[in-house]
């Protein structure tokens, strides 16, 4: 079976052996075990890695949009606290998935022995 490229499996979230298994259960909690080649996945150590790029580009985002909305279309504040909240925390939760996918599957190719 071939071996899936870098970012093949960190765009697909998927095995960074076989390319098959899911890395995922659910949307951001990783899986015990590849289902396709039985990769044990429960040996990641991904840590906090991802909390800072996420927390600088997201917080970097947010912050220029709501400045860019608020010049341009000069709501009430009200309508940036509705806003706001959902849409950082969609892109918190998207932001985490492909920044931990891309974690786990840099560690298989950078270390594979430790997996």
């Amino acid at each position: 079976m071939p071996q899936p490229g870098f970012l093949e499996a960190t765009l697909k979230c998927r095995c960074p052996r076989c390319g098959r298994g899911p890395l995922f259960v659910g949307w951001i909690r990783m899986a015990e075990r590849c289902t396709g080649c039985g990769l044990d996945l429960s040996r990641v150590d991904i840590g906090d890695g991802f909390v800072v790029p996420t927390l600088i580009v997201l917080g970097a985002i947010v912050v220029i949009a709501a400045f860019w909305v608020d010049f341009r279309y000069q709501p009430p504040l009200w309508v940036h606290a509705l806003i706001w909240p959902p849409i950082t925390l969609g892109l918190a939760l998207v932001m985490t998935r492909y920044l931990k996918s891309f974690l786990a599957v840099q560690q298989y190719h950078v270390r594979p022995e430790t997996l």
